[in-house]
């Protein structure tokens, strides 16, 4: 391996989000919004140029056009340094078919892989927040001897049936001794019997022998063509394997809190979750650490304004995000994220919810624990989580948490 290998980074953006419908009705998952400002893209893309990488593929498939809209006009770098963020989306290169896994995926695009002739490729999801530092996995890859890394996460041992499992040697713990894909039973940490380390879906491998890997995967008759429940396999079964742990990833300007803070947010449950965890007093996440920011761009949009002081009209909000571009007219807002754009009218009310971009709250409406996609409009008096069952018979989502998400557009009637 040379001193300092050439690196090319892969995103695997062409997830089809079902868990997260009505969001992704109309758009790729990682093309969600999220945190008020940023798409879920912004994370893994922003890891990877603080991580010194700036050479990156994102592979697209699922209703990618705002997926590959917002890449094309945010993450644009100098063609002088040869420095790119391309998105490609699936070709069909192989035969008729779209990708059947992650692995095909990649298997599909090694023509661009070749033509960049890395020694290394960094394969990392599209749809997680958390920060993390690739430089470290990739030295310790190189140390390691490794052809092939997995970035685990350490859960408790009661989630092993929700999670691929990394069995570690106890002799040597930087390698997998086993490949689990969601087990009903595992064993735990030689360190920490009641925990596991589960896959993050990020990898670090060595280009020749990951060629080798997705060409026999390919021709295979018993695989699901899936980077975690094949290929991680594979490269085990050979004593080939290494594991990274996420708890050794330091990131700068990290505290205790969010210190490797990492959270799929592949259900509706998860995303509301996540967004609470921005808005603690002690937040889990700390989207204002500029030591190791996320990038994105929210448009030319003003400052945030609050207006109305009234004894029984005040513009206020407490406990929240709230973006640029937002007017709260003599409205309430409370632990809440409200993206840009928003517009929230006397005596409205929004507590516990998340609104994307340009929704508008009119005057004495109220949303209670809701997502509202973009640009949803609550006329005068009406109300969105308060009447679980008007809600649902109104067509809006409700989860069994009493999450209620209301799709992109709509306009909901008093």
């Amino acid at each position: 391996m040379a001193k300092n290998p050439k690196i090319l980074s892969i995103v695997l953006a062409g997830g089809e989000g079902t868990r997260l419908m009505p969001l992704t009705r109309d758009r790729a998952k990682p093309a969600v919004p999220f945190g008020g400002v940023f798409r879920l893209i912004d994370f893994p893309l922003s890891n990877l140029v603080n991580s010194g990488y700036s050479k990156t593929v994102v592979l697209t498939q699922y209703k990618s056009h705002s997926l590959d809209r917002h890449i094309s006009r945010v993450w644009r770098f100098s063609p002088l340094m040869d420095e790119y963020v391309s998105p490609v989306p699936a070709q069909q290169r192989l035969g008729k078919h779209w990708y059947l896994g992650s692995a095909d995926a990649i298997y599909q695009t090694v023509n661009i892989i070749e033509d960049e002739r890395p020694d290394i490729v960094v394969i990392v999801g599209a749809d997680h927040v958390y920060r993390m530092d690739f430089e470290q996995m990739v030295r310790q890859h190189i140390e390691s001897g490794a052809e092939f890394t997995v970035a685990g996460i350490r859960q408790p041992i009661s989630q092993s049936d929700q999670f691929g499992v990394i069995e570690v040697d106890p002799d040597h713990p930087n390698m997998i001794k086993s490949f689990q894909e969601k087990p009903k039973t595992t064993t735990g940490l030689p360190d920490a019997p009641e925990q596991i380390l589960a896959s993050m879906g990020n990898y670090v491998a060595n280009t020749d022998a990951l060629f080798e890997a997705l060409a026999l995967d390919e021709k295979a008759d018993n695989t699901k063509h899936d980077m975690g429940g094949d290929i991680a396999p594979f490269f085990a079964e050979r004593n080939q394997a290494g594991v990274y742990d996420f708890n050794s990833n330091e990131v700068p300007g990290a505290t205790e809190t969010d210190h490797a803070y990492w959270r799929d947010v592949g259900t509706l449950k998860q995303f509301y979750d996540a967004h609470m965890d921005l808005i603690a007093y002690t937040p889990e996440f700390n989207l204002y650490n500029q030591d190791w920011p996320i990038y994105t761009m929210s448009g030319n949009l003003p400052p945030a304004k609050f207006v109305h002081a009234g004894r029984d009209r005040l513009g206020h909000a407490t406990d929240s995000i709230v973006s640029n571009g937002v007017i709260v007219s003599g409205g309430e807002v409370h632990h809440s994220v409200i993206s840009p754009g928003v517009r929230i009218h006397s005596w409205a009310q929004v507590v516990d919810s998340i609104l994307f971009d340009s929704v508008t709250i009119n005057r004495r409406a109220r949303v209670y624990k809701a997502i509202l996609d973009k640009n949803v409009v609550l006329t005068e008096n009406a109300t969105v989580g308060i009447d679980t069952e008007r809600d649902l018979a109104r067509g809006f989502t409700v989860t069994p948490d009493g999450i209620t998400v209301v799709p992109k557009g709509t306009v909901v009637e008093s």
